[in-house]
């Protein structure tokens, strides 16, 4: 015989009640490139732990500058070896992963001089990385599924206007996703004039290497402060991460361990609606450290 669900007067109340129990699942976003010993890119696809895998870094771009890759030990650019990754890119993406090219970084040589200079750019990005075509495409003929911006040195200027020209690529039938890496000190010395444009689908924000505005011996109010003012003070499509060191050497200071991270920091990250996940940097300390696999489960 069925259960017949009778009609009460508290039954909208208690399946309203049950909706707003339901809690948005994160992603995880994580960096790749930057250490020869954390494993093949497709490795990290094929773990099951990230949606997002950012190639770190074009190193080398702008004010006339020939673009450089450096994918530390797993390739090198100047041989064009770096095209092996071709398959891997297309085995992310099969496994529903979105590959990246991250700019910039902590240390390179790089910077925009003019509207030209940022136009020259994106249309050597979307020739050798993107939709376009080229004869020394550096990681092959796969086509990666956006552009990333990591800009840590130099000023802003021009960036927006980078986004702007690699935003209209996405007419031509296949969207360029965009995404940023700002410090959590905002607005952002090097991408703030980029953000407000409005064009990021995800903006990964770096909630370490900061002290005044990340987690410490417990305290997370800095850290949630920094948070409310990134989430309703920029536009995303997409959402807001939170970049967080997956091991206490993937980072000088910022580091929060997996309990604190699941226990203090993203139950007060998680009431922004426009929060999308964490970001780990990066993914050789995240094999070391097995960062997301431990917290995956609450992002």
């Amino acid at each position: 015989m069925a259960c017949e669900l009778k009609w009460s007067p508290l039954l909208p109340i208690l399946l309203l009640a049950g909706m707003v129990g339901i809690s948005h699942a994160g992603n995880i976003a994580v960096y790749w490139g930057q250490n020869g010993n954390e494993g093949t890119l497709a490795d990290a696809c094929n773990s099951g732990l990230y949606a997002y895998v950012m190639v770190s870094f074009l190193s080398t771009f702008g004010n006339g500058q020939t673009p450089a890759i450096n994918l530390a030990g797993h390739c090198d650019p100047l041989s064009g070896n770096c095209n092996v990754f071709s398959s891997d890119i297309t085995t992310c993406q099969s496994n529903g992963v979105k590959v990246l090219l991250s700019l910039g970084g902590g240390a390179g040589s790089y910077g925009l001089s003019s509207t030209e200079d940022a136009q020259s750019v994106a249309t050597y990005l979307w020739d050798n990385f993107l939709g376009g075509s080229s004869s020394s495409r550096p990681l092959g003929d796969a086509v990666l599924d956006g552009i990333d911006f990591d800009i840590e040195t130099g000023n802003s200027a021009h960036y927006d206007e980078l986004a702007t020209f690699l935003s209209q690529y996405s007419a031509q039938g296949r969207k360029v996703y965009l995404t940023a890496a700002p410090q959590c000190p905002y607005p952002d010395a090097s991408l703030g004039p980029a953000l407000q444009t409005g064009l990021f689908d995800n903006v990964w924000v770096q909630f370490y290497n900061n002290p005044p505005c990340q987690y410490a011996s417990g305290d997370a109010s800095n850290l949630l402060s920094a948070w409310n003012t990134w989430t309703s003070s920029v536009k995303v499509s997409g959402g807001f991460y939170l970049g967080v060191p997956a091991s206490t050497a993937a980072a000088g200071s910022g580091y929060v361990s997996p309990g604190d991270l699941t226990s203090a920091v993203l139950p007060g990250v998680k009431g922004a609606s426009n929060y999308g996940g964490i970001m780990v940097w990066d993914r050789y300390n995240d094999v070391q450290n097995s960062y997301s696999s431990q917290v995956k489960d609450s992002v």
